[in-house]
């Protein structure tokens, strides 16, 4: 099983120059880091350090997941914020876990054991309100934590979810004039195929440095549309 370690950057030079170095080689078979076109010197580092880096053209996280695709060589892809968010020695324990066969492992915030040390009270609601009711009441899922992009998961369901279209996500982005992620998409989708799903516990600490990027409101209403919607689409 071959694992591409996937960190997507914008102004976040401060939590690459802290994360980064906690992250050993030995842990992953290739590292791309994607970045957003930042202005604080996290492309400078990227270089100086010697990490694969793309830069992306449009904006939003898809985009670079989408933007990104081409150069990734693993089977397996592992998601990672390097904002602090991430705790980089929980990269073993979700790998291991793939390797028992699963189709995706998601590190959660909201498991037994765990905790989120950057939520406010907006967020904690939204993360309870996706995760534990509307997506596990509608879809038939058993998440903790639909959300988080901390997490590894086949390459292949990129493609047989349908995650790689436009189509996915053109209508709702439109409506709410914003672009999203496709972490929700994935567990909603998955969870439809029943698919294997696994969680780890794994705590989120505050971020280090940098801004928050969250459009609370906007992609909630996204987020919103596309769990009722999926509810009456069974193809992709």
């Amino acid at each position: 099983m071959k694992v591409t370690l996937v960190i997507p950057t914008l102004n976040e030079i401060i939590g690459m120059k802290e994360i980064m170095p906690k992250i050993k080689k030995e842990w992953y078979d290739q590292l791309l880091v994607i970045d957003g076109q930042s202005t604080d010197g996290t492309i400078e580092y990227c270089k100086q350090m010697g990490y694969p880096l793309v830069i992306q053209q449009k904006k939003g996280m898809r985009h670079a997941y989408m933007e990104a695709l081409p150069y990734i060589e693993g089977d397996v892809i592992l998601t990672f914020s390097p904002d602090g968010n991430s705790i980089p020695a929980l990269i073993p324990e979700c790998i291991k876990k793939m390797k028992e066969g699963y189709d995706m492992v998601i590190v959660s915030r909201y498991a037994q054991g765990a905790k989120s040390y950057d939520d406010d009270l907006i967020t904690g609601f939204g993360n309870w309100m996706f995760s534990s009711v509307l997506i596990n009441l509608l879809h038939g899922a058993h998440y903790t934590d639909a959300m988080v992009i901390y997490r590894a998961y086949k390459r292949s369901l990129i493609y047989e979810l349908g995650l790689d279209k436009n189509s996915s996500y053109e209508k709702e982005e439109k409506l709410f004039n914003t672009n999203v992620s496709w972490e929700p998409l994935l567990s909603i989708r998955a969870a439809r195929k029943k698919l294997k799903i696994a969680e780890i516990p794994g705590d989120e600490p505050a971020r280090v440095g940098g801004e928050r990027k969250l459009q609370v409101w906007r992609w909630g209403a996204v987020f919103l549309y596309q769990t009722i919607r999926e509810v009456f689409v069974n193809q992709y």
